[in-house]
């Protein structure tokens, strides 16, 4: 019995030092194998980080409005006899574009008129009864003010019977009509809108931090969805008073090419340009690397150990501000450092790399975007 269990321990003792062995020797294996081989030269396409003129705005987003638009509104009540406009329609200062019914108004004011044309009859005879003595001042006075009434008379239904109709208060593009012929309708009701197009407006808000950095005539850029190109405009109105509950304040600003590529109530995106600044380093953000430990840029450098081998050296960086495609490089690289411009994801620190262009500089005015 005893035989057996000293057996069975050596023949575990055996087995378990072939297995220890066996990966000990395959770990030396695979560490030999990876050591002999040679490490693949990366070709990548870099560039001269060079100090270049920074133009730097503040981002935000706004509504887009007419420079003019209403809602246009009846003032009387009324069933409507006449649409006189169709929708998007281009119409005029003063045009007429609904009528309502108007028979009563317009007896009304027959009937003044014929009362006017009687008060001034009698007021020419009594005046001319006064000049031969006949008719006396008293008389004369009562005539000419029934004759003012008559006249206020005139010009008061004159005035409900222009409430009868619905005018345009300005040129500009008329909406959908909101009613139908027939349809009674009471004050205030909507009709259509009426929207100045030609001529836009931005409203928008700012943190009140931004405050110092904006003024009236600031120069901004508009951009819409769809349009590559923005639209320019200039601020015209700033809110004297912060809101105590957002700490934002209101900026108006107008665009006077809009074109009409630009609709009332639609989403825009605004760059408030700021002082341009000198000697920046800013490169593309491709070649800016993020990670959980931080910004950084890959250096190509020659390796101190061999002068005709380039290495990529992995340096973090301090970002800044970004615009459109470059960004802001605050610390971390000086200037005329050769850096990584794509391919990032395929090198480490120390790899070795060649290049694959002629190497670019960021030279140049940059176009700006938010400070952040």
């Amino acid at each position: 019995m005893i035989k057996r269990m000293i057996i069975a321990i050596v023949l575990l003792g055996v087995v378990g030092g072939g297995l220890v062995w066996f990966n000990f020797f395959r770990d030396r294996m695979i560490e030999q194998f990876f050591a002999d081989m040679p490490v693949q030269t990366l070709p990548v396409d870099t560039l001269t980080a060079e100090p270049s003129t920074w133009r730097p705005t503040i981002g935000t987003i706004g509504t887009a409005h007419a420079a003019q638009g209403v809602d246009l509104t009846v003032e009387a009540a009324g069933i409507v006899r006449e649409i006189l406009f169709s929708s998007n329609d281009r119409v005029e200062s003063g045009q007429l574009l609904l009528r309502l019914d108007s028979a009563v108004q317009s007896a009304d004011l027959e009937a003044a008129t014929t009362q006017l044309e009687t008060e001034e009859l009698n007021l020419v005879r009594t005046r001319e009864l006064q000049s031969r003595g006949v008719a006396t001042s008293v008389s004369l006075e009562g005539a000419q003010a029934a004759y003012r009434a008559a006249q206020a008379q005139v010009a008061r239904v004159s005035a409900l019977l222009d409430q009868r109709q619905l005018v345009a208060p300005f040129a500009g593009t008329i909406g959908l009509p909101r009613v139908d012929v027939g349809e009674y309708v009471s004050p205030g009701a909507a009709i259509t809108t009426l929207q100045d197009i030609d001529s836009m407006r931005v409203d928008f808000s700012l943190p009140e931090q931004q405050l110092p950095n904006v003024f009236i005539g600031q120069d901004i850029n508009v951009r819409i969805e769809g349009r590559s190109a923005p639209f320019e405009g200039e601020i015209t109105g700033i809110d004297p008073r912060v809101d105590p509950a957002s700490r934002m304040f209101a900026i108006r600003a107008t665009i006077s090419d809009a074109g009409g590529e630009i609709t009332p109530g639609q989403f825009v995106r605004i760059e408030v340009a700021l002082p341009q600044e000198d000697d920046v380093i800013a490169v593309p953000q491709t070649a800016l690397v993020t990670s959980l430990y931080g910004d950084f840029v890959y250096l190509v450098e020659p390796d101190p150990e061999n002068e005709d081998r380039l290495l990529a050296r992995q340096v973090f960086v301090t970002a800044g501000r970004r615009a459109q495609d470059m960004v802001e490089i605050r610390e971390g690289l000086e200037a005329g450092a050769t850096i990584v411009a794509t391919g990032q994801n395929r090198l480490s620190n120390n790899t070795p790399v060649s290049l694959s262009g002629d190497t670019e500089e960021t030279e140049g005015e940059t176009a700006a975007q938010a400070v952040r």
